[in-house]
């Protein structure tokens, strides 16, 4: 019976974008079940104004996690969007997006959080715009979840805020300090694994799993 992961995260933290290689070779592998939890963190009221003093906190703090991962945050990135001062960064187009592609083509979500984060990170595109978002969903063969998007469906919506709340909850009652986390559903209990497995080796996640 495979194990099952809840990653917690938020489509605009940069540590979350860090952890990507880890977690698509975690999502390889066939007695783990992976689902996503979008925990709503830079969402709406976690949002904010884009400023030079926070672009320049960003992406200090995004050099460091290049240094770690080997994840690639560009002059792209940096030029486009960290210095597009007054814009909105907010994760809520982002995390309706996956949403939508969950509910749409299941199967594909954590790709989608792939793209959706190289979109930004790398080739420097502005994902708290809807607009950018259902475009970069429509150019990647998602259009049934672009559409829902675009729509502003009720029941979209709806979905989204119930997996947010339920990300939330589990934080909560878990006492994680923040994202991005794995937790761990094994034999009817619930653990919190360390974040910084996320960014190692593979083999060691693993073993913290099956330990």
């Amino acid at each position: 019976m495979p194990n099952t992961l809840t990653y917690l995260f938020d489509p605009l933290c940069g540590w979350c974008y860090g952890a990507s290689p880890v977690l698509q070779q975690l999502a390889q592998h066939s007695h783990i079940h992976l689902e996503l939890a979008p925990t709503g963190l830079f969402s709406g009221a976690g949002g904010r104004v884009m400023d030079a003093g926070f672009a320049a906190y960003a992406w200090s703090n995004d050099q460091r996690i290049q240094k770690l991962t080997g994840q690639r945050f560009t002059e792209a990135y940096r030029a486009q969007v960290l210095g597009k001062t007054g814009s909105r960064f907010d994760s809520d187009a982002v995390t309706l997006a996956l949403t939508a592609v969950s509910l749409t083509e299941p199967h594909r979500e954590l790709a989608a959080l792939k793209l959706l984060q190289e979109a930004r990170y790398v080739q420097g595109q502005d994902t708290s715009a809807l607009s950018t978002v259902v475009d970069i969903l429509r150019e990647h063969d998602l259009a049934l979840a672009a559409e829902l998007l675009l729509a502003g469906d009720s029941q979209l919506k709806t979905a989204n805020n119930s997996r947010v709340q339920q990300a939330q909850q589990l934080m909560h009652s878990l006492g994680a300090q923040g994202v991005p986390a794995l937790v761990l559903s094994q034999g009817g209990s619930l653990r919190l694994l360390r974040s910084e497995l996320l960014f190692g080796n593979i083999e060691a996640l693993l073993a913290a799993i099956t330990a």
